[in-house]
């Protein structure tokens, strides 16, 4: 569903590069965690993956597409939920969610459907006719989470999504995160919460200086650092040590 080849960025001739040789291949129904640390180059990644930005070297497609040479359908594959929820404040949230449909062109009671279910799932159906410059940083997220699934993309391209939600809405989302792979879609998302990486990913790649460190299932990588008995927390500690042992 989701493939890098080679994807590097530098964002000037003599920097270091960003984000160095990434190669990996995201399956359908799959749900695929991207950890590092801070500055790893996570973010950059996703960057590239949704058309935002344009990689020095490298190519990424979404379901067989190549994002440069035909970025406006394969933007129509996917859901992008941005680590930071800066959207439009002065439209009122049903405006954004409504805008957000016409951009994908999801029918009038399609959308309906959608936005009522969603909206209410995650509580903030009563303050749709608000300005979004009245929601909290938690109200933005759920509604910018709303507006990337209300075309039902077979790919949800997330980064760190679950900050600022409150525990029950987190929960909704891991929820949502399941039900979308169960469909047979897509859920690629970076996160610093290695728990809750560690219990709904099929796999993990981590990263670390711009370059994939490990990638796996949980079991693979346990087996790697210490023949199993280990959690995500501690593989992830031992890669960006350097203890990492890929002979293994």
């Amino acid at each position: 569903m989701l493939e890098l080849k080679s994807v590097t960025k530098r964002y000037d001739i003599s920097s270091v590069p960003a984000v160095l040789d990434v190669n990996l291949k995201v399956n359908k129904g799959e749900i695929f965690g991207f950890i590092g640390p801070n500055g790893a180059g996570k973010t950059t990644t996703i960057k590239m993956i949704t058309g935002i930005l344009q990689p020095t070297q490298g190519e990424v497609f979404i379901d067989g597409i190549n994002m440069k040479h035909r970025p406006v359908e394969c933007k129509q594959l996917f859901g992008y939920v941005p680590d930071n929820p800066d959207i439009y404040e002065r439209l009122t949230g049903a405006e954004y969610l409504n805008f957000m449909a016409d951009v994908y062109n999801v029918p009038l009671s399609d959308r309906k459907e959608r936005i009522e279910k969603y909206t209410e799932e995650f509580g903030i159906q009563a303050a749709l006719n608000q300005q979004i410059k009245s929601y909290s940083h938690g109200m933005r997220q759920k509604l910018v989470i709303t507006g990337a699934l209300i075309h039902q993309p077979k790919l949800w391209i997330l980064d760190e999504p679950m900050v600022g939600l409150d525990p029950m809405s987190a929960k909704l989302l891991k929820d949502e995160m399941r039900e979308h792979c169960k469909k047979g879609n897509t859920v690629f998302f970076s996160t610093h919460i290695l728990e809750v990486a560690e219990k709904l990913c099929d796999r993990v790649a981590i990263i670390k200086y711009g370059e994939i460190a490990a990638i796996g299932t949980l079991d693979e990588l346990k087996m790697k650092v210490s023949n199993g008995d280990s959690s995500l927390e501690e593989v992830f500690m031992k890669t960006i040590k350097g203890e990492f042992n890929e002979e293994l």
